[in-house]
């Protein structure tokens, strides 16, 4: 359980880089394991800022900047009341767009997947909402505000062309200039309210009340 802590990584800070080519990877954080939380925490990168890997996880009022795949990994993850920060035109015209999410749910019958509630989308420039990191990968966007740099398409398939049907890529209730889905990819999900629940309870990752157990903010 982490509060107030800010992980930064300064490998690609704006000057450092003169093309695409001088940009690589560099997590501030890596998370690995069963049940964390964060709250309040600041994270903060180019490329892969936080890398949410296997286990459930908890955000909570989080900041996290980035442009390139800016949370990645295969996490079982809720973001609540955070705010995402993608400024590509810091590194313009190196960059032209980013990405938020490369989400790597692996199988069908894999649990995990990253869903944000009640958070913010701000930024510059063109951003995609994710891009599929495996073949199943899973994101929810729910009552979120989506400023104007989201990508009118929404989202990018990368190397799981053909695979598009098996994506779980959700956008309910959502505000904002960037939340107008009609021009969005025609592959998005349109879930029902108990589908949809599945994912936005609590019980998304925490099915044991492992989360009523740790002190309370």
């Amino acid at each position: 359980m982490v509060r107030g802590i800010s992980f930064k990584n300064t490998y690609n800070a704006p000057g450092s880089v003169t093309s695409r080519n001088d940009i690589k990877p560099a997590l501030a954080a890596f998370v690995d394991g069963d049940k964390a939380v964060f709250h309040q925490c600041g994270f903060y990168g180019l490329q892969d800022t936080l890398w949410d890997g296997p286990g459930r996880h908890r955000y909570t009022e989080c900041y996290i900047e980035g442009v390139i795949d800016v949370i990645s990994g295969t996490g079982q993850s809720i973001y609540e009341k955070c705010v995402i920060n993608i400024p590509i035109n810091v590194y313009a015209p190196i960059l032209g767009h980013g990405y938020i999410t490369a989400q790597g749910k692996e199988a069908s019958s894999h649990t995990n997947g990253f869903v944000f509630i009640e958070c913010s989308v701000i930024g510059s420039g063109t951003v995609y909402l994710g891009r599929a990191y495996r073949r199943f990968s899973t994101v929810i966007y729910h009552k979120s505000f989506l400023s104007s740099c989201v990508n009118p398409v929404g989202w990018h398939p990368w190397t799981q062309v053909g695979h598009e049907m098996d994506f779980t890529y959700v956008e309910s209730g959502c505000t904002g200039p960037g939340a107008d889905i009609s021009k969005r990819v025609p592959w998005i999900k349109n879930l029902n309210k108990y589908d949809l629940r599945r994912f936005i309870d609590i019980s998304f990752i925490d099915q044991d009340g492992w989360t009523r157990k740790l002190p309370q903010f």
